[in-house]
Order: C-alpha cells, then sequence, then structure tokens
C-alpha cells in the first residue's frame, strides 16, 4: 500500500495581490524535470517577477525561479528557465482573449504540491491596479488589524 505524501509546500506570490486585481484563476500543471520537482519539493522556489505568456496555442511561464538540486550532478536543470503549463484548450483559448485585452495580465500567484504528488500553478488573470487603489488595499488591510486586535482584548 502506497503512503500519502505529507506536502504542505505553498509558494505564493504576495505581491500579486497588491499590484494587481485578481479577476479568474486557474489551475495548471508544470511539465518540470527530476531535479526541478526535487528542489520544489523541498520549497527552494520563488514567483517574485514571474508572468506567464500564451504562445503559438501553448501557455509558459517565464522566469520562475527553482533552485538548483543540491544533490543534481551533469543532469541539473537551469534556475530561470521557461516552462510549459498545462492546461486545456478551452481554458488556454479563454486566458489568451483575456490578455489580448489592454490592461490585462497572466500573472502566477501560487505553487503548490497536490495530493497526488505533481507540481501545480495557480494562474490569474489580472488587471493592474492604481496608485490609490493600492492604498486604499493597504488601509482595507490596517483597518482589519485593528478589529483583530481590538476584539482579542
Amino acid at each position: 500500500m502506497k503512503e500519502k505524501i505529507s506536502n504542505n509546500i505553498q509558494i505564493k506570490n504576495k505581491r500579486a495581490s497588491f499590484d494587481y486585481e485578481l479577476l479568474d484563476t486557474f489551475t495548471a500543471g508544470i511539465v518540470l524535470t527530476g531535479t526541478e520537482i526535487k528542489s520544489i519539493r523541498l520549497g527552494k522556489a520563488s514567483l517574485v517577477d514571474t508572468f506567464c505568456l500564451v504562445e503559438k496555442g501553448e501557455l509558459w511561464v517565464k522566469n520562475m525561479y527553482v533552485a538548483e538540486y543540491f544533490y543534481g550532478t551533469y543532469n541539473n536543470h537551469t534556475a530561470r528557465r521557461d516552462r510549459k503549463l498545462l492546461l486545456t484548450k478551452k481554458e488556454i483559448r479563454k486566458i489568451e482573449s483575456a490578455a489580448r485585452n489592454n490592461g490585462f495580465t497572466i500573472v502566477p500567484t501560487r505553487l503548490f504540491i497536490n495530493d497526488k504528488g505533481l507540481a501545480k500553478l495557480i494562474i490569474a488573470i489580472a488587471k493592474g491596479k492604481k496608485e490609490y487603489d493600492k492604498r486604499d488595499s493597504i488601509k482595507e488591510r490596517d483597518d482589519r488589524r485593528e478589529m483583530d486586535r481590538a476584539f482579542k482584548r
């Protein structure tokens, strides 16, 4: 009987929800090599400055950092290579049509390992926030924090 792998790997892009208004989300699989999945399982990845593009009907994640695996040999991967995302054609068409509109972009928000041990990336169709929207977000967050502090007393 196969034991379940305990997986609490949750790599988040914290700037995404601050810089963008997230409109629609999708869960995509990622095409990885053996040393890449081992590094991700160790939590050695980052979504800072990461973005997605649709090229020739395929969705790609660009600039995603996955550290080289410590025990990897000459087969080790490069840290910031382009990785293909796995979605249905219908989802890719929907994402592509949304990304064509001015002001919209595709942003990776979270990288995690699912119950089967596969790496999944949650991507969102997002619209950039203006400076005053960011100030409103900060004010709402601070107000929520103050209410939680007052409630705990």
